[in-house]
């Protein structure tokens, strides 16, 4: 899988700082590669996580309940499992999911065209993918899938907030930027998944923009910022 590089990534994440200057101007400078990554910040973060976290957990057990039980009629398998990602520092990752797909979803020859197989090997999403279950089609539209994650916030592996969790080979895609990418933990929702999600690719360098202006940007008010939008992508059903 070709990757742009890093220059090019570095080029891309200066104009996220260029459109988002309301953002950067909150942003407290410190050393090193965030400008709002204080001692308190984490702590109030860390907080912020656990009390989200429970919440959601308790309020969503229900409907989760109820989700597994339509999962498990609609189509073989576990409704929930855990899928490996890599986490905060390079440390492996097992994330909660409600299963969306069929069983044996990772058969591509089975349910990808070539060309599919291409986007799926070259982006790791693919547009109106076969392999979704018609009760994961609502899911994904609503995000729900994403839920049982809070488990991962709740035990400190993930954050409310943060960059998308990714697979170990498109680590390759932050060049020179794995390491700053990987400096914090991955979230439920981010920057890019509220921003431009479904709209911006690895191969234009814009995607690990977006992520690394979150990295190098964090801080209370930007936080607070994505947490509100999510809201707003929800009820606008743009997950696929």
């Amino acid at each position: 899988m070709d990757f742009p590089a890093s220059n090019v990534i570095e080029n891309r994440l200066n104009y996220q700082e260029e459109i988002h200057p309301v953002v950067v101007r909150y942003s407290l400078k410190t050393q090193g590669g965030s400008k709002g990554a204080t001692a308190l910040y984490f702590c109030l973060k860390r907080l912020f996580d656990i009390l989200i976290s429970l919440l959601a957990l308790v309020i969503f057990l229900i409907p989760m309940v109820v989700c597994c039980i339509v999962i498990s009629i609609g189509s073989d398998g576990s409704p929930i499992y855990r899928q490996f990602r890599v986490g905060k520092n390079g440390k492996p990752l097992r994330i909660f999911k409600l299963r969306t797909m069929y069983e044996d979803a990772s058969n591509l020859d089975k349910y990808l065209t070539p060309d599919q197989q291409d986007e799926w090997h070259r982006e790791h999403k693919v547009h109106h993918d076969p392999r979704i279950t018609k009760v994961g089609k609502y899911l994904r539209r609503l995000s729900f899938d994403e839920v049982p994650q809070f488990l991962n916030v709740l035990l400190g592996q993930m954050s409310v907030v943060g960059p998308r969790p990714v697979e170990e080979d498109e680590v390759a895609a932050y060049g020179d930027f794995a390491d700053l990418f990987l400096s914090v933990l991955p979230g439920v929702t981010g920057y890019w998944q509220v921003y431009a999600r479904d709209k911006t690719e690895y191969q234009s360098g814009n995607r690990q923009a977006m992520e690394l202006f979150y990295v190098r940007n964090q801080s209370l008010a930007l936080d607070a910022k994505i947490f509100f939008k999510t809201f707003a992508a929800i009820f606008k059903v743009t997950g696929q």
